[in-house]
């Protein structure tokens, strides 16, 4: 029997370790930009076509690489930044394992150009599927270009398992965003299909988080500061009253390599105890600086996950210095005389001897009811009606009684006034046939049925009829949308403007009307009709933060989420006191849906009970 082990090719071996590098466009950006950086470059621009489908191009004015070196970097395993074992417990690069270039090259048609500062040619190469096409000197400028052409052109399967253009660029606003925060020291350019999307000019922390997030994050920050002998600890956290409903706004970085770590994220959250309201997420940018001895990061393929040898120190570490920031930069009360500067004026600094009493001059022989001659000037109201020349010389008689027809008044508003009780008050029923309902603590309504009574969660009612209703809109494109007298302009984060530019033709199907206007901006023309009172970059920004929410939590298509997003943002919410009138209209709706038990979230909506439940409750 021959022989069956045999050893893969080189061009196999590298695809299938394209595998696990190279997942998606936004994977060879990470890997390209990490380079740079590791190159020494302070100047970085990244160019993109088709979502990084058609080009992916990372210029840098690093330190640039040799002939050899330019030749050496596409081979397996080939790195600059390992020599022996030891080295992985010392790394501070980002990229050390050797296979990203390799693998990127096996995938794809690369272009390489490069040139060291003290050499007067550069070095050019194409490389195709792992085949070396063209090597040979050319004119360039100092630094490096990589030009990744046709992303798996070679492996159509992995190519049709790609998202659209938008989900892509969202993924790679992800990964370029993480790099920019870990280096605010660098300059930043990002362009897709001729349009620039980012330029951030080299600043400190809290500009770059700004020039990233938007404007309006910059009175949001508190900064947390904390050195021991253990970690130190920098950066910022967010203030509790902007705390969103998805996760997608918090970054831990070691050693200036973003992780993901559920451990670290918990201290954070139990430092906001009692700050944050029910299922609402932080902003937090965190900066951990550790002896790479002290980690192990060469724990997962993608180098996201971290393992410390005293994890519970660096919790405690983390979960205190946010607990201590909040409450050092007055989030919550404090009195602070150094800042005081209004009571200042009232402390005096001259010695106990010179401190004068004050002194208090008075007449004793003064009458304030004594009869006396009025000023030349008047006073209109005290005028006699009869005499429009001479002043009044007495009080006027009967004047306690002035206010006796506001006191008659105020006593008989308070007769008929009645303090609620639990009884349940005529105008609060509804009569309809036999049907009886009316609402409990504005949450709730009562309905009498033959077998007993039902209660209604009226959130959970309405966010089922919405649901329903806009799940039949958005098939039949039947929208109606009620036109704004003064349109809004909205501005957004790069990631989720990507993400409204996707949803766009659904939102409209909705009801919305909205258009692009410029970069990360869009005019709100018009709202759905039944949504009323909206104010629209609220409305607008609760719906992308609920989707991506449901996106990360349920497995439902596109439509279906949107649909859930919008209902829950639009039903109305426990404690909204509604009238007869449209408690009769929401439980009509209610049950003219394809599923009224049931609410979004699983739970039920109705629920009923007996006269023998009852029965046997009052005969225990």
């Amino acid at each position: 029997m021959p022989d069956i082990i045999q050893l893969l090719p080189d061009s196999v071996a590298n695809q299938i370790a394209a595998g696990e590098v190279v997942q998606r466009p936004a994977s060879a950006v990470k890997e390209l930009i990490e380079n740079a950086i590791d190159a020494g470059a302070d100047k970085i621009q990244l160019i993109l076509k088709d979502a990084g489908k058609g080009l992916i191009q990372v210029i840098d004015n690093g330190c640039g690489m040799s002939v050899t070196d330019a030749r050496m970097c596409f081979e397996r395993h080939a790195t600059s930044k390992i020599r022996k074992a030891d080295d992985l417990f010392a790394i501070r690069t980002m990229g050390f394992r050797g296979e990203a270039m390799a693998s990127i090259a096996a995938i794809a048609q690369v272009e390489l150009k490069t040139r060291r500062h003290e050499d007067e040619l550069g070095t050019c190469i194409c490389i195709e599927g792992s085949e070396v096409i063209k090597q040979e000197p050319c004119s360039a400028v100092a630094g490096t270009s990589i030009s990744i052409k046709n992303l798996f052109y070679n492996t159509p399967a992995r190519r049709n398992f790609l998202k659209s253009n938008p989900v892509e660029m969202r993924h790679i606003i992800d990964e370029f965003q993480r790099v920019a925060l870990a280096n605010p020291q660098v300059f930043l350019t990002l362009h897709h299909d001729g349009q620039e999307v980012y330029h951030l000019p080299a600043a400190s922390l809290k500009q770059r988080i700004v020039h990233l997030l938007g404007n309006n994050y910059n009175q949001r920050l508190v900064p947390v500061e904390e050195d021991t002998t253990i970690i130190k600890l920098h950066g910022y956290v967010g203030k509790p009253e902007f705390a969103r409903k998805t996760r997608g706004e918090q970054f831990f970085f070691v050693n200036n390599r973003f992780i993901k770590d559920a451990y670290l994220n918990h201290a954070v959250l139990t430092a906001f105890e009692e700050l944050l309201p029910d299922d609402t997420y932080p902003l937090y940018v965190l900066y951990i600086d550790i002896d790479p001895s002290k980690i192990d990061i060469n724990v997962h393929p993608t180098k996201t996950e971290i393992k410390y040898q005293d994890e519970k120190a660096i919790y405690a570490i983390i979960r205190s210095a946010v607990k201590r920031s909040l409450g050092k930069y007055n989030i919550t009360p404090t009195l602070d005389f150094d800042q005081e500067n209004s009571i200042g004026h009232l402390i005096t600094q001259k010695p106990f001897e010179e401190i004068v009493q004050p002194t208090i001059a008075f007449n004793p022989d003064f009458n304030p009811f004594a009869a006396e001659k009025r000023p030349e000037r008047e006073i209109p109201f005290l005028r006699d009606s009869h005499s429009s020349s001479s002043p009044r010389t007495a009080i006027p008689k009967n004047w306690d009684t002035l206010y006796e027809i506001a006191r008659k008044e105020e006593s008989l508003q308070q007769q008929m006034h009645v303090e609620p009780v639990t009884q349940i008050n005529e105008q609060e029923v509804t009569k309809g046939g036999d049907k009886q309902f009316f609402q409990v603590h504005n949450r709730f309504i009562l309905s009498q049925i033959k077998s007993g009574f039902m209660l209604i969660n009226q959130q959970a009612a309405h966010e089922r009829i919405l649901y329903e209703r806009y799940l039949q809109q958005l098939d039949n494109h039947s929208g109606v949308s009620q036109q704004s007298l003064f349109p809004q302009s909205v501005t957004l984060n790069s990631s989720d403007f990507e993400l409204l530019r996707e949803l766009l033709p659904d939102i409209r199907a909705l009801g919305f009307d909205i258009r692009e206007f410029g970069k990360n901006t869009v005019v709100v023309e018009g709202v759905p009709a039944d949504i009323t009172n909206a104010n629209e970059h609220e409305l607008l920004e609760h719906l992308l933060e609920g989707f991506k929410n449901n996106l990360a939590i349920l497995k439902v298509d596109k439509r279906d989420n949107l649909a859930r997003s919008l209902a829950r943002n639009a039903a109305i919410k426990t404690g909204t006191k509604l009238s007869m009138e449209e408690m009769n209209q929401l439980i009509d709706q209610l049950f003219a849906c394809e599923m009224p038990n049931l609410a979004l979230n699983g739970k039920p909506v109705i629920t009923t009970f007996t006269l023998n439940e009852l029965a046997e409750r009052f005969d225990k």
